[in-house]
């Protein structure tokens, strides 16, 4: 097969095109016939216009690409490799949510042939694909896992708004049912990664290995966190803190923040999950994400605070936000804990007004219940940065002044105006 997709008498299909799968079909339509299959009919046509929904990539990437755009099933049956990058979400318990994941399978499943293959990408519980998908895709086609047609799974590495670390120079886990697959899969995505490819010795694995590397960044941010709390009751600044530790060879460089997104917020509920099936708590985890899934409501409550401190009535406050979308210099706001800000001021009959440079007012309207202003407004009696984006790092303490109040907080989630805000009051994580 992989001489096949070399020749481009095999084609790939891509199941997905949002952050992940645009970029992975892209970098293969360089070198091979591509099919780029989402269910979204306006964003294909955005695509097929040359146009990256997500706004991640430029028209400069869709061009020397050998990439058709559909949205029917009819165009997948030339594919004979299939890769999947839909969304797994978790639904509103926190648990797991395979809907995109289900729809995906049973997509293919109507179209697999003898001898085809399905790499998954998406991120799952250790099982997920051999204990849920592949029957989804036996049941539609009628054919038998390993006799007819073979799986593997390669999670995405794909990191929004880093323009380093891409997919071709990061190294790729790549796994299969078996040996003759694994070399397969291997060879497909050696065509387009240039860091190198690590092989997993079974599915299972890699899928554990995509669960834990964000958890455990899930678990340090956690531990930044719960810190940034303990010292702001010991009036010490957690990044002068977090400084001085870092001066040493071996300590680990993480910083406190909102932990919202599609990855680390996300991704650790999926390893509970199977581990409660197996009859275990994981305390750790569970710790830290309740943790991280709290602190929108702390830093509200810590300006709340702050407000009336400086002789304020809190339900005639007004509060300018700055940043809504899930980490810096991305337009995505899926998961976003600057939600829970909002939401907690709002329950303080706080007066709340958002600005994003890069995010759709008309996305989180639909999202949260919220738009965006144009402009900040004026007589604020504080300002959450709330996300550091690029636009906001050298703004200038005359600027907040000319928008708060008298005795106006600036409250500095990242600590990006640590020692640049002399007169005004500041208060960061």
């Amino acid at each position: 097969m992989f001489e096949e997709i070399q020749k481009k008498e095999a084609k790939i299909a891509l199941i997905g095109l949002g952050y992940v799968g645009l970029p992975i079909a892209l970098a293969f339509a360089k070198h091979a016939s591509v099919i780029g299959f989402d269910i979204n009919a306006e964003r294909v046509e955005m695509m097929k216009n040359g146009e990256d929904p997500s706004k991640e990539l430029d028209a400069s990437d869709f061009a020397n690409s050998d990439i058709e755009f559909t949205t029917s099933i009819e165009v997948l049956k030339a594919a004979r490799f299939f890769i999947v990058a839909v969304p797994t979400p978790i639904d509103e318990h926190k648990r797991p949510d395979l809907t995109p994941l289900i729809t995906a399978s049973t997509t293919i499943g109507k179209v697999l042939k003898k001898g085809d293959i399905v790499v998954y990408e998406s991120t799952v519980y250790p099982g997920c694909t051999e204990e849920d998908c592949i029957p989804i895709l036996e049941k539609e086609s009628g054919l038998k896992f390993m006799e007819d047609f073979k799986v593997g799974y390669s999670p995405e590495r794909i990191n929004p708004g880093d323009a380093n670390h891409t997919l071709k120079k990061v190294v790729k886990i790549v796994s299969g049912c078996d040996k003759g697959t694994l070399d397969t899969i291997a060879k497909v995505y050696g065509m387009v990664v240039e860091a190198g490819l690590h092989r997993a010795p079974t599915i299972k694995v890699a899928e554990a290995a995509k669960c834990i590397e964000n958890t455990q960044r899930d678990v340090n941010i956690a531990l930044m966190n719960e810190l940034s709390i303990i010292f702001n009751k010991m009036d010490i600044n957690t990044y002068d803190v977090l400084e001085a530790a870092g001066s040493k060879w071996n300590f680990l460089k993480f910083s406190p923040g909102l932990v919202g997104g599609h990855c680390i917020g996300v991704d650790p509920y999926y390893l509970t999950y199977k581990a409660e099936g197996y009859g275990y708590h994981a305390q750790v985890i569970n710790s830290g994400r309740y943790v991280n899934d709290s602190m929108g409501f702390y830093i509200a409550k810590q300006t709340v605070k702050l407000i009336i401190a400086a002789g304020k009535h809190i339900s005639e406050s007004k509060v300018l936000i700055m940043g809504a979308t899930f980490k810096e210099d991305v337009s995505d706001i899926r998961n976003s804990k600057v939600a829970d800000i909002i939401r907690e001021l709002k329950s303080f009959a706080v007066t709340v007004d958002i600005v994003d440079p890069v995010a759709s007012s008309e996305e989180l309207q639909d999202e949260y219940g919220f738009g965006l202003l144009e402009q900040p407004g004026a007589k604020y009696d504080a300002v959450i940065v709330a996300v550091n984006h690029a636009q906001y790092h050298d703004l200038e303490e005359d600027y907040y002044k000319s928008i708060l109040t008298d005795k106006g907080i600036v409250v500095d989630i990242k600590g990006i105006y640590k020692d640049k805000i002399k007169d005004l009051q500041y208060w960061s994580l």
